[in-house]
C-alpha cells in the first residue's frame, strides 16, 4: 500500500491513464450518433461529420478537465 502522501499521486496517475480511452470513446459515440442520424434522415455525410466534430470536441474537453483535476490533486498533496 502506498504511503498517505503518495496516494493522491496514484489517484492522479490512475485518472490520467484513462484519457486515451475516453478520447476514443467520445469520438466513436459522436461518429456513430451522426451515422445513424444520417441513415434515418438521409443526409449523408453531413450529420456524421458534425457528430464526429462534436465527439472530438467532447474528448478534448474531457482531456483538459482530467489534466487540470489531476494537477490540482497533485498540488493539494504538496
Amino acid at each position: 500500500m502506498a504511503p498517505g502522501g503518495d496516494q493522491s499521486a496514484w489517484k492522479a496517475l490512475g485518472e490520467l491513464s484513462t484519457i486515451g480511452l475516453t478520447l476514443v470513446i467520445a469520438t466513436v459515440i459522436g461518429l456513430a450518433g451522426g451515422y445513424f442520424l444520417d441513415r434515418w434522415l438521409g443526409t449523408q455525410p453531413w450529420l456524421m461529420l458534425i457528430g464526429l466534430g462534436f465527439g472530438i470536441a467532447a474528448g478534448f474537453v474531457n482531456l483538459f478537465r482530467s489534466v487540470s483535476r489531476a494537477e490540482r490533486n497533485l498540488d493539494d498533496s504538496r
